[in-house]
Protein backbone atom coordinates (compact mmCIF):
# COMPACT_ATOMS: atom_id res chain seq x y z
CA UNK A 1 0.00 0.00 0.00
CA UNK A 2 2.80 2.38 0.34
CA UNK A 3 4.09 1.80 -2.44
CA UNK A 4 1.23 3.01 -4.12
CA UNK A 5 0.94 5.78 -2.28
CA UNK A 6 3.98 6.82 -3.12
CA UNK A 7 3.10 6.49 -6.78
CA UNK A 8 0.28 8.46 -6.29
CA UNK A 9 2.36 11.34 -4.49
CA UNK A 10 4.58 10.92 -7.39
CA UNK A 11 1.87 11.75 -9.67
CA UNK A 12 0.13 14.08 -7.97
CA UNK A 13 3.00 16.58 -5.93
CA UNK A 14 5.85 15.84 -8.30
CA UNK A 15 4.76 15.47 -11.59
CA UNK A 16 2.94 18.99 -11.86
CA UNK A 17 6.29 20.70 -10.31
CA UNK A 18 7.41 21.99 -13.62
CA UNK A 19 4.20 23.59 -14.29
CA UNK A 20 3.92 25.06 -10.88
CA UNK A 21 7.58 26.43 -11.12
CA UNK A 22 6.48 27.86 -14.58
CA UNK A 23 3.71 30.00 -13.13
CA UNK A 24 5.96 31.56 -10.95
CA UNK A 25 7.71 33.02 -13.99
CA UNK A 26 10.46 29.79 -14.21
CA UNK A 27 11.46 29.41 -17.65
CA UNK A 28 10.88 25.48 -18.63
CA UNK A 29 14.39 24.47 -18.56
CA UNK A 30 14.98 25.36 -15.18
CA UNK A 31 11.56 24.52 -13.87
CA UNK A 32 12.34 21.11 -15.48
CA UNK A 33 15.59 21.27 -13.21
CA UNK A 34 14.31 22.78 -9.95
CA UNK A 35 11.16 20.02 -10.17
CA UNK A 36 14.41 17.66 -10.16
CA UNK A 37 16.64 19.81 -7.37
CA UNK A 38 13.11 18.97 -5.22
CA UNK A 39 12.67 15.04 -5.71
CA UNK A 40 16.59 14.86 -5.36
CA UNK A 41 16.24 17.54 -2.20
CA UNK A 42 13.79 14.83 -0.45
CA UNK A 43 15.25 11.48 -1.36
CA UNK A 44 18.10 13.00 0.32
CA UNK A 45 16.26 13.83 3.18
CA UNK A 46 15.08 10.32 3.63
CA UNK A 47 17.82 8.96 3.47
CA UNK A 48 19.24 10.99 6.10
CA UNK A 49 16.25 9.66 7.72
CA UNK A 50 17.37 6.13 7.04
CA UNK A 51 20.96 6.71 7.48
CA UNK A 52 20.22 7.71 11.33
CA UNK A 53 16.95 5.96 12.31
CA UNK A 54 17.69 2.61 11.13
CA UNK A 55 20.85 2.20 13.47
CA UNK A 56 22.09 0.03 15.45
CA UNK A 57 19.65 -2.71 14.49
CA UNK A 58 19.40 -6.25 16.23
CA UNK A 59 22.05 -8.42 14.65
CA UNK A 60 23.53 -6.03 12.85
CA UNK A 61 26.37 -4.98 15.96
CA UNK A 62 28.80 -6.64 13.70
CA UNK A 63 28.72 -4.83 10.44
CA UNK A 64 30.53 -1.73 9.07
CA UNK A 65 32.07 -0.93 6.38
CA UNK A 66 34.87 -2.71 6.45
CA UNK A 67 34.08 -5.91 5.67
CA UNK A 68 33.42 -4.74 2.32
CA UNK A 69 37.34 -5.39 2.35
CA UNK A 70 36.83 -8.55 3.54
CA UNK A 71 37.12 -12.01 1.37
CA UNK A 72 37.08 -14.84 4.18
CA UNK A 73 34.92 -15.59 7.35
CA UNK A 74 36.22 -14.01 10.35
CA UNK A 75 35.33 -12.43 13.95
CA UNK A 76 34.29 -9.00 14.51
CA UNK A 77 36.96 -6.83 15.57
CA UNK A 78 37.49 -6.03 19.73
CA UNK A 79 34.75 -8.80 20.12
CA UNK A 80 36.36 -12.48 22.11
CA UNK A 81 33.51 -14.12 21.69
CA UNK A 82 31.13 -13.08 18.93
CA UNK A 83 29.96 -14.98 15.98
CA UNK A 84 31.67 -15.26 12.90
CA UNK A 85 30.69 -13.38 9.83
CA UNK A 86 30.58 -13.85 6.21
CA UNK A 87 32.01 -11.38 4.16
CA UNK A 88 30.22 -8.88 1.89
CA UNK A 89 31.64 -10.57 -1.41
CA UNK A 90 30.29 -14.21 -0.04
CA UNK A 91 27.05 -13.11 1.20
CA UNK A 92 26.48 -11.67 -2.67
CA UNK A 93 28.02 -14.70 -4.25
CA UNK A 94 25.31 -16.81 -1.73
CA UNK A 95 22.62 -14.79 -2.30
CA UNK A 96 22.98 -15.21 -6.06
CA UNK A 97 23.15 -18.98 -5.81
CA UNK A 98 20.81 -18.77 -3.79
CA UNK A 99 18.12 -17.86 -6.89
CA UNK A 100 18.78 -21.27 -8.29
CA UNK A 101 19.25 -23.35 -5.51
CA UNK A 102 15.57 -21.99 -3.98
CA UNK A 103 12.12 -21.90 -5.84
CA UNK A 104 10.92 -19.06 -3.87
CA UNK A 105 14.48 -16.67 -3.96
CA UNK A 106 14.51 -17.34 -7.47
CA UNK A 107 10.29 -16.75 -8.17
CA UNK A 108 11.51 -13.48 -5.91
CA UNK A 109 14.07 -11.79 -7.90
CA UNK A 110 12.31 -12.94 -11.22
CA UNK A 111 8.82 -10.83 -9.76
CA UNK A 112 11.10 -7.89 -8.49
CA UNK A 113 12.20 -7.55 -12.11
CA UNK A 114 8.72 -7.39 -13.75
CA UNK A 115 7.54 -5.57 -10.94
CA UNK A 116 10.00 -2.66 -11.52
CA UNK A 117 9.57 -3.03 -15.62
CA UNK A 118 5.90 -2.51 -14.79
CA UNK A 119 6.01 0.74 -12.71
CA UNK A 120 8.09 1.98 -15.46
CA UNK A 121 6.02 1.01 -18.23
CA UNK A 122 2.94 2.47 -16.48
CA UNK A 123 4.61 5.70 -15.74
CA UNK A 124 6.73 6.46 -18.58
CA UNK A 125 5.36 4.72 -21.68
CA UNK A 126 1.57 4.95 -21.25
CA UNK A 127 2.13 8.89 -21.10
CA UNK A 128 4.63 8.82 -24.14
CA UNK A 129 1.73 6.12 -26.28
CA UNK A 130 -0.90 8.70 -24.96
CA UNK A 131 0.81 11.78 -26.65
CA UNK A 132 2.30 9.90 -29.55
CA UNK A 133 -1.10 9.14 -30.53
CA UNK A 134 -2.32 13.32 -30.23
CA UNK A 135 0.17 14.17 -32.47
CA UNK A 136 0.36 11.91 -34.73
CA UNK A 137 -3.66 12.19 -35.19
CA UNK A 138 -3.38 16.02 -35.73
CA UNK A 139 -5.73 16.10 -32.58
CA UNK A 140 -3.15 18.87 -30.88
CA UNK A 141 -3.15 22.54 -32.41
CA UNK A 142 -0.32 22.81 -34.05
CA UNK A 143 2.47 24.70 -32.93
CA UNK A 144 4.60 27.13 -35.69
CA UNK A 145 8.00 26.47 -34.13
CA UNK A 146 8.63 22.96 -33.05
CA UNK A 147 6.59 19.64 -32.42
CA UNK A 148 5.41 20.00 -28.61
CA UNK A 149 7.43 16.98 -26.93
CA UNK A 150 7.96 17.38 -22.91
CA UNK A 151 5.11 17.47 -20.66
CA UNK A 152 4.64 20.75 -19.88
CA UNK A 153 4.58 21.74 -23.71
CA UNK A 154 1.82 19.49 -24.14
CA UNK A 155 0.08 20.45 -21.42
CA UNK A 156 -0.53 24.04 -23.01
CA UNK A 157 -0.74 22.45 -26.35
CA UNK A 158 -2.50 19.73 -26.23
CA UNK A 159 -4.66 19.65 -22.66
CA UNK A 160 -6.40 16.59 -23.82
CA UNK A 161 -3.46 14.00 -24.45
CA UNK A 162 -2.01 15.23 -20.89
CA UNK A 163 -5.31 14.85 -19.24
CA UNK A 164 -5.95 10.83 -20.88
CA UNK A 165 -2.11 10.18 -19.89
CA UNK A 166 -3.03 11.45 -16.10
CA UNK A 167 -6.54 9.69 -16.10
CA UNK A 168 -4.80 6.42 -17.48
CA UNK A 169 -2.03 6.25 -15.25
CA UNK A 170 -3.83 7.70 -12.19
CA UNK A 171 -6.66 4.97 -12.50
CA UNK A 172 -3.88 2.37 -12.73
CA UNK A 173 -2.21 3.31 -9.70
CA UNK A 174 -5.43 3.46 -7.66
CA UNK A 175 -6.16 0.34 -8.77
CA UNK A 176 -2.96 -0.81 -7.87
CA UNK A 177 -3.31 0.99 -4.11
CA UNK A 178 -6.81 -0.77 -3.57
CA UNK A 179 -5.24 -4.05 -4.77
CA UNK A 180 -2.65 -3.96 -2.25
CA UNK A 181 -4.34 -5.55 0.72
CA UNK A 182 -6.13 -8.42 -1.71
CA UNK A 183 -2.75 -9.75 -2.60
CA UNK A 184 -1.94 -9.41 0.79
CA UNK A 185 -4.54 -11.80 1.78
CA UNK A 186 -4.47 -14.17 -1.02
CA UNK A 187 -0.70 -14.80 -0.49
CA UNK A 188 -1.30 -15.47 3.23
CA UNK A 189 -3.79 -18.08 2.11
CA UNK A 190 -3.06 -19.20 -1.20
CA UNK A 191 0.58 -18.80 -1.69
CA UNK A 192 1.58 -22.41 -1.74
CA UNK A 193 0.74 -23.15 -5.29
CA UNK A 194 1.27 -19.28 -6.22
CA UNK A 195 -2.01 -18.59 -6.92
CA UNK A 196 -1.49 -15.18 -6.72
CA UNK A 197 1.49 -14.78 -8.44
CA UNK A 198 0.02 -16.49 -11.06
CA UNK A 199 -2.77 -14.09 -11.22
CA UNK A 200 -0.46 -10.92 -11.65
CA UNK A 201 1.24 -12.24 -14.24
CA UNK A 202 -1.60 -13.08 -16.45
CA UNK A 203 -3.48 -10.02 -15.81
CA UNK A 204 -0.30 -8.41 -16.91
CA UNK A 205 0.48 -10.53 -19.71
CA UNK A 206 -3.27 -10.05 -20.96
CA UNK A 207 -3.30 -5.99 -20.27
CA UNK A 208 -0.21 -5.19 -22.28
CA UNK A 209 -0.64 -7.31 -25.43
CA UNK A 210 -4.72 -5.24 -25.19
CA UNK A 211 -2.75 -2.05 -24.25
CA UNK A 212 -0.19 -2.56 -26.88
CA UNK A 213 -2.92 -3.24 -29.97
CA UNK A 214 -4.90 -0.46 -28.83
CA UNK A 215 -5.67 1.96 -32.03
CA UNK A 216 -6.80 5.07 -29.64
CA UNK A 217 -6.46 5.41 -25.96
CA UNK A 218 -8.88 8.12 -25.80
CA UNK A 219 -12.32 6.71 -24.87
CA UNK A 220 -13.88 9.17 -25.94
CA UNK A 221 -12.35 9.33 -29.74
CA UNK A 222 -13.97 7.64 -32.47
CA UNK A 223 -11.68 4.87 -32.06
CA UNK A 224 -11.73 4.34 -28.22
CA UNK A 225 -13.17 3.05 -26.15
CA UNK A 226 -14.02 3.13 -22.52
CA UNK A 227 -12.71 -0.80 -22.22
CA UNK A 228 -9.16 1.47 -21.97
CA UNK A 229 -10.12 1.89 -18.53
CA UNK A 230 -9.99 -1.51 -18.33
CA UNK A 231 -6.71 -2.42 -19.60
CA UNK A 232 -4.94 -0.21 -17.52
CA UNK A 233 -7.01 -1.45 -14.27
CA UNK A 234 -5.13 -5.04 -15.20
CA UNK A 235 -1.83 -3.25 -15.37
CA UNK A 236 -2.02 -1.94 -11.93
CA UNK A 237 -3.06 -5.26 -10.70
CA UNK A 238 -0.59 -6.71 -12.24
CA UNK A 239 2.22 -4.13 -11.31
CA UNK A 240 1.22 -4.42 -7.26
CA UNK A 241 0.12 -8.04 -7.62
CA UNK A 242 4.29 -9.14 -8.49
CA UNK A 243 5.78 -6.72 -5.55
CA UNK A 244 3.62 -7.53 -2.91
CA UNK A 245 4.13 -11.42 -4.49
CA UNK A 246 7.74 -10.83 -5.11
CA UNK A 247 8.54 -9.68 -1.67
CA UNK A 248 6.47 -12.25 -0.03
CA UNK A 249 7.72 -14.91 -2.21
CA UNK A 250 11.41 -13.19 -0.66
CA UNK A 251 10.51 -13.61 2.56
CA UNK A 252 9.73 -17.33 2.58
CA UNK A 253 13.01 -17.52 0.67
CA UNK A 254 14.40 -16.14 3.98
CA UNK A 255 12.63 -17.97 6.37
CA UNK A 256 13.62 -21.12 4.74
CA UNK A 257 15.63 -23.87 6.85
CA UNK A 258 18.75 -24.96 4.80
CA UNK A 259 18.39 -29.17 4.97
CA UNK A 260 22.61 -29.21 5.25
CA UNK A 261 22.72 -27.27 8.23
CA UNK A 262 22.65 -28.24 12.19
CA UNK A 263 19.76 -27.65 14.07
CA UNK A 264 18.88 -24.37 14.88
CA UNK A 265 20.50 -24.62 18.57
CA UNK A 266 23.79 -26.25 17.07
CA UNK A 267 27.10 -24.63 16.67
CA UNK A 268 29.60 -25.09 14.23
CA UNK A 269 33.52 -24.88 15.13
CA UNK A 270 35.76 -24.03 12.75
CA UNK A 271 39.64 -23.75 12.43
CA UNK A 272 41.09 -20.66 10.94
CA UNK A 273 44.12 -21.12 8.61
CA UNK A 274 47.03 -18.97 7.73
CA UNK A 275 45.36 -17.91 4.85
CA UNK A 276 42.17 -16.79 6.18
CA UNK A 277 40.07 -19.71 5.07
CA UNK A 278 38.25 -21.77 7.33
CA UNK A 279 37.74 -25.37 7.26
CA UNK A 280 35.50 -27.55 9.88
CA UNK A 281 36.72 -29.85 12.59
CA UNK A 282 36.89 -33.56 12.65
CA UNK A 283 33.62 -35.10 12.86
CA UNK A 284 34.24 -35.95 16.08
CA UNK A 285 34.29 -32.32 17.10
CA UNK A 286 31.10 -32.11 19.54
CA UNK A 287 30.03 -28.61 21.22
CA UNK A 288 28.17 -30.51 23.49
CA UNK A 289 31.74 -32.38 24.59
CA UNK A 290 33.58 -30.18 27.62
CA UNK A 291 36.18 -28.02 25.95
CA UNK A 292 39.19 -29.74 26.62
CA UNK A 293 37.73 -32.49 25.18
CA UNK A 294 36.85 -30.44 21.99
CA UNK A 295 40.82 -29.13 22.06
CA UNK A 296 41.79 -32.60 22.23
CA UNK A 297 40.54 -33.37 19.59
CA UNK A 298 41.66 -30.97 17.21
CA UNK A 299 44.60 -31.90 14.93
CA UNK A 300 47.75 -31.25 16.71
CA UNK A 301 46.48 -30.36 19.96
CA UNK A 302 48.04 -31.94 23.47
CA UNK A 303 47.74 -31.20 26.97
CA UNK A 304 49.77 -27.77 26.60
CA UNK A 305 47.03 -26.85 24.00
CA UNK A 306 45.39 -23.56 25.17
CA UNK A 307 41.33 -24.83 26.59
CA UNK A 308 40.37 -21.98 24.23
CA UNK A 309 42.59 -21.20 21.20
CA UNK A 310 42.23 -17.55 20.08
CA UNK A 311 42.47 -18.80 16.13
CA UNK A 312 39.12 -20.52 16.79
CA UNK A 313 35.39 -19.40 16.20
CA UNK A 314 31.98 -19.96 16.64
CA UNK A 315 29.73 -19.97 13.59
CA UNK A 316 25.82 -20.40 14.26
CA UNK A 317 24.35 -23.24 12.22
CA UNK A 318 21.27 -21.22 11.81
CA UNK A 319 18.55 -23.38 9.76
CA UNK A 320 17.24 -19.74 8.34
CA UNK A 321 19.03 -17.23 6.33
CA UNK A 322 18.61 -14.43 8.16
CA UNK A 323 22.33 -13.34 8.35
CA UNK A 324 21.58 -12.96 4.27
CA UNK A 325 18.34 -11.20 4.38
CA UNK A 326 20.51 -7.62 2.94
CA UNK A 327 22.00 -9.52 0.85
CA UNK A 328 18.83 -10.83 -1.21
CA UNK A 329 17.12 -7.64 -0.93
CA UNK A 330 19.74 -5.90 -2.43
CA UNK A 331 19.90 -8.71 -5.61
CA UNK A 332 16.02 -8.15 -5.42
CA UNK A 333 16.57 -4.74 -6.03
CA UNK A 334 19.66 -5.54 -9.08
CA UNK A 335 17.17 -7.25 -10.29
CA UNK A 336 14.54 -4.52 -10.05
CA UNK A 337 16.75 -2.06 -11.55
CA UNK A 338 18.17 -4.41 -14.63
CA UNK A 339 14.50 -4.65 -15.32
CA UNK A 340 14.03 -0.98 -15.12
CA UNK A 341 17.25 -0.41 -17.66
CA UNK A 342 16.34 -2.99 -20.01
CA UNK A 343 12.69 -1.85 -20.76
CA UNK A 344 13.63 1.92 -20.98
CA UNK A 345 16.57 1.45 -23.12
CA UNK A 346 15.67 -1.24 -24.98
CA UNK A 347 11.96 -0.43 -24.97
CA UNK A 348 12.31 2.99 -25.91
CA UNK A 349 14.62 2.29 -28.99
CA UNK A 350 12.05 -0.33 -30.49
CA UNK A 351 9.29 2.98 -29.54
CA UNK A 352 11.49 4.60 -31.87
CA UNK A 353 12.08 2.24 -34.74
CA UNK A 354 9.67 -0.60 -34.84
CA UNK A 355 6.46 0.07 -33.02
CA UNK A 356 4.73 2.39 -30.57
CA UNK A 357 3.25 -0.79 -28.92
CA UNK A 358 6.46 -2.56 -28.42
CA UNK A 359 7.38 -1.56 -25.14
CA UNK A 360 4.04 -3.22 -23.71
CA UNK A 361 4.46 -6.43 -25.85
CA UNK A 362 8.66 -6.52 -24.04
CA UNK A 363 6.06 -6.54 -20.61
CA UNK A 364 3.69 -8.79 -22.14
CA UNK A 365 6.44 -11.31 -22.55
CA UNK A 366 8.17 -10.64 -19.14
CA UNK A 367 5.08 -11.21 -17.47
CA UNK A 368 4.35 -14.15 -19.47
CA UNK A 369 7.66 -15.86 -18.73
CA UNK A 370 6.73 -14.94 -14.78
CA UNK A 371 3.25 -16.93 -15.51
CA UNK A 372 5.02 -20.23 -16.94
CA UNK A 373 7.98 -20.04 -14.57
CA UNK A 374 5.78 -20.03 -11.51
CA UNK A 375 3.48 -22.78 -13.08
CA UNK A 376 6.30 -24.72 -13.47
CA UNK A 377 7.71 -24.02 -9.98
CA UNK A 378 4.02 -25.32 -8.87
CA UNK A 379 4.19 -28.57 -11.16
CA UNK A 380 7.97 -29.36 -9.98
CA UNK A 381 6.91 -29.18 -6.25
CA UNK A 382 3.89 -30.72 -6.43
CA UNK A 383 5.53 -33.71 -7.72
CA UNK A 384 8.46 -33.50 -5.24
CA UNK A 385 5.74 -33.43 -2.46
CA UNK A 386 4.28 -36.53 -3.99
CA UNK A 387 7.67 -38.30 -4.39
CA UNK A 388 8.32 -37.74 -0.68
CA UNK A 389 5.01 -38.62 0.23
CA UNK A 390 4.98 -41.89 -1.60
CA UNK A 391 8.53 -42.24 0.12
CA UNK A 392 7.50 -41.86 3.13
CA UNK A 393 4.54 -44.17 3.02
CA UNK A 394 6.53 -47.35 1.20
CA UNK A 395 9.01 -46.63 4.21
CA UNK A 396 6.99 -46.67 6.95
CA UNK A 397 3.63 -48.48 5.68
CA UNK A 398 1.76 -45.94 7.41
CA UNK A 399 1.30 -42.10 7.81
CA UNK A 400 0.04 -40.75 10.48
Amino acid sequence: MCTGLGALVALGLFLPLPTRFQEGGISPADAVAYSFYVVGGVALLVATICLFGLRNLPGEEYKGWSRLFQSHLSKPDNVSDGPCLLSYPQMLFTSLNLAVRDVDIGLGYLGGFVARASSVAISLFIPLFVNHYFITSGLCPENPDETPQDPSEVKRNCQRAYLVASMLTGVSQLIALLSAPLFGYLNAHYSTHKIPLLLASAAGTAGYVAFGMLKSPDPKSEDGSFGVYFIVMLLGISQIGAIVCSLDLINRGIQTEDPETETEDDFAVYNGNENGTVSPLPAATSVDSPSHERAAQIDGANESTPLMPSHLCRVQASTSRKHLKGSIAGVYSLCGGVGILLLTKLGGLMFDKVDIGTPFYMMAGFNAVLFVTASVCVVWQSWSHRDNYEAVVDGEGTVE
